[in-house]
């Protein structure tokens, strides 16, 4: 026999997008502990993508969905609902770290050491699992990492990427240059080891 707790989660999950908004704008906590159960997942990924640790991106998460609920009343249906959500979690990442100015980077390295570098060597590629590739991205510098999945993984244009982080364009294409740079080098040591 199912226990009434349960069932009144489930009956929760089956409440419309419509009604967890309005449940949400009265403060309903039930309401919101199902908008952060539905959507939590995959939002933790987004902020992941650019935290630098996992702890980092629940802090983002969590101050993430603290803004959400703030401003849910400001939600005008005008996307998706899950959209509206992202953007909010992305631009609590990015102001966590465009706050910091990329002044702490973790990899002092020139870049001109990079640019001995073959960009075609496929299978130097083929070995990667997303997991893995994930883990380099991490270990890119604050602004290496925030530029690279802004342009890459998000779509957004160098010049959206520069009003958002509030540098130029060149700047932002700059950074993703030596964002790629860096990982082909550690693309290209990770295959060593794999011989």
């Amino acid at each position: 026999m199912k226990s009434l707790k349960s069932e009144n989660i489930k009956q929760n999950y089956n409440l419309n997008q419509n009604e967890l908004i309005v449940g949400c704008i009265r403060r309903d906590p039930v309401c919101q502990k199902t908008v952060f159960d539905l959507y939590a997942g995959r939002m933790l990924g987004v902020s992941l993508r650019y935290a630098r640790n996992k702890y980092d991106a629940e802090d983002i998460l969590q101050e993430a969905f603290i803004k959400v609920f703030d401003k849910i009343d400001q939600f005008r249906n005008e996307g998706s609902f899950e959209g509206w959500i992202r953007k909010i979690v992305l631009n609590t990442a990015l102001k966590k770290y465009t706050s910091f100015r990329y002044t702490v980077e973790k990899f002092n390295q020139d870049v001109s050491e990079f640019e001995e570098l073959g960009s075609n060597d496929v299978s130097a590629y083929s070995h990667l699992t997303e997991k893995d590739l994930l883990k380099l991205i991490h270990e890119l510098p604050d602004g290496y990492r925030l530029v690279f999945n802004l342009f890459v993984i998000e779509g957004y244009k160098h010049e959206e990427i520069a009003n958002m982080l509030n540098i130029n364009p060149g700047t932002s294409r700059s950074q993703l240059s030596k964002a790629r740079t860096m990982l082909q080098k550690q693309i290209l040591q990770l295959q060593r080891v794999a011989v």
